[in-house]
C-alpha cells in the first residue's frame, strides 16, 4: 500500500522535521513566541494548500473542506493577539498531479497525529490557548486519518506513481523543515 511505502521511505525526513520543530518548541515561553512558531506552521501549510488545490477536488476527498488548514492556524496566530505578517519564507514541492499532491497532504494530514503532544508541550511551558489546529479533528481524528489513508492507496496505479509520491512526500518533508531554518543540535 502506498501509504505504508510513504511512511517507510520518508522515516529520516520526518525525524529531521520533527527534531526541528520540537527544538523550536522548546523556546516557546510565551503566547508571542507561540504566535511566532505556528507562522512557520501557517507560511509553509499556506503555501502548500495552494500548490495541491488544483488536484485535490471534492470528487476525489469529499471531506477536503472538513479538514485542517491554514485557516485554523491563522485563527491560532490571531487568538494569540499576533497577525500573518511577516512570516518566514516558505516553498512548497512541485506539485504536477494528483499523486504528488496527496502525497504532499499525506505530510500534511499526518501532522495531526502529533497534535496532541504538541498541545501537552505547550500546556507545559504555560500556553493555553491557540489550540484549534493541533487538536485537529478531536475524537474523529483516527477515523479522518483512515479515509485519507483510503483515498491515497486507491490513487497509486503503479510503481512510478509510488516513486513520484514518496520523492514528493519526502521533498514536503524536506521543505516543511526549511521553514524552521538552521537548528542547532543540542
Amino acid at each position: 500500500m502506498l501509504s505504508t511505502s510513504i511512511k517507510e521511505a520518508t522515516k529520516e525526513a520526518h525525524l529531521n522535521l520533527e527534531k526541528k520543530v520540537v527544538q523550536k518548541m522548546k523556546a516557546i515561553r510565551s503566547d508571542a513566541d507561540y504566535a511566532d512558531f505556528l507562522k512557520h506552521f501557517y507560511a509553509y501549510f499556506n503555501q502548500v494548500e495552494k500548490a495541491i488545490a488544483p488536484y485535490i477536488t471534492n470528487e476525489l476527498l469529499p471531506d477536503i473542506a472538513e479538514r485542517r488548514n491554514s485557516s485554523h492556524i491563522k485563527q491560532d496566530i490571531e487568538e494569540l493577539g499576533a497577525n500573518v505578517n511577516d512570516l518566514p519564507e516558505a516553498n512548497a514541492p512541485q506539485i504536477d498531479n494528483t499523486i504528488q499532491a496527496l502525497a504532499a497532504l499525506y505530510v500534511m494530514e499526518g501532522s495531526i497525529m502529533g497534535g496532541p503532544i504538541i498541545v501537552k508541550m505547550l500546556e507545559k511551558f504555560g500556553i493555553t490557548k491557540g489550540f484549534s489546529f493541533f487538536s485537529g479533528y478531536g475524537a474523529e481524528t483516527g477515523q479522518m486519518w483512515g479515509k485519507f489513508v483510503a483515498v491515497l492507496n486507491a490513487n497509486a496505479n503503479n510503481e512510478e506513481e509510488e516513486q513520484q509520491a514518496i520523492a514528493t512526500a519526502n521533498e514536503t518533508f524536506s521543505n516543511f523543515g526549511e521553514v524552521f531554518g538552521e537548528v542547532s543540535v543540542a
